[in-house]
C-alpha cells in the first residue's frame, strides 16, 4: 500500500497510525476537546491547575458503517502526558458520561496503587502529590460505549496516596 500524507484532520473508519509534529497538541488554558483537534494525538498538560473536558459521548448507530458524515465518535481516544506537574488539574467529562477503569499511582521509592473508578466518577483530579500528576504522569481515556469512557495509566505522585476519581 503506498503512503499518503494529510494536512489536515482524517477520519478513518478502521483505524491508521498518526506520527508528526501535528499530532501533538499542547493544552496551556482550560479546553473543551474535541475529536476532530485532540483525538489520538498526544496531548501534553502545560497547565498545573487545567480543567480538560472530554468530548460528550455519541454512540448513535449510523445508517451505514462507511458514512464519512456519522457522529458515532466510539473509539476516540485521548491520550494525556503531563509536562507542568500539576496543582489542581481535572480531565472531566460532560457529566453524563462516567469513567470505567483504573489509574496507577507511583512514588519515588517505588511503591504505589491501583485505583478503580467508581460507577458515578467523572472527574479525574490530579494535584502532583497524594492524588499524582507529577511530570511524566500518563493517562489514556477511551470512548468505549454510550456513557463510558475506558481509562488507564500510570500517575506519579507522593505523600499517602488518595484517588484521584471523583464525582463532578
Amino acid at each position: 500500500m503506498a503512503k499518503s500524507t494529510f494536512s489536515g484532520p482524517v477520519q478513518s473508519l478502521a483505524g491508521f497510525i498518526s506520527a508528526g509534529n501535528a499530532n501533538v497538541v499542547s493544552l496551556t488554558a482550560d479546553t473543551t476537546l474535541t475529536v476532530a483537534a485532540h483525538a489520538g494525538k498526544v496531548i501534553v498538560t502545560n497547565d498545573a491547575d487545567g480543567k480538560f473536558t472530554l468530548p460528550s459521548i455519541v454512540a448513535t448507530a449510523p445508517g451505514s458503517d462507511d458514512d464519512p458524515n456519522q457522529t458515532n465518535n466510539l473509539g476516540a481516544t485521548f491520550t494525556f502526558i503531563v509536562v507542568t506537574a500539576a496543582t489542581d488539574m481535572d480531565i472531566l467529562t460532560d457529566g453524563t458520561d462516567k469513567f470505567v477503569g483504573g489509574l496507577y499511582t507511583g512514588v519515588t521509592d517505588a511503591t504505589g496503587k491501583t485505583f478503580i473508578s467508581g460507577a458515578s466518577n467523572d472527574v479525574i483530579t490530579m494535584n502532583g502529590s497524594t492524588k499524582g500528576g507529577l511530570a511524566g504522569s500518563i493517562v489514556k481515556v477511551t470512548a468505549m460505549a454510550s456513557a463510558k469512557y475506558a481509562v488507564e495509566g500510570i500517575i506519579l505522585g507522593s505523600g499517602t496516596l488518595v484517588t484521584p476519581f471523583a464525582d463532578a
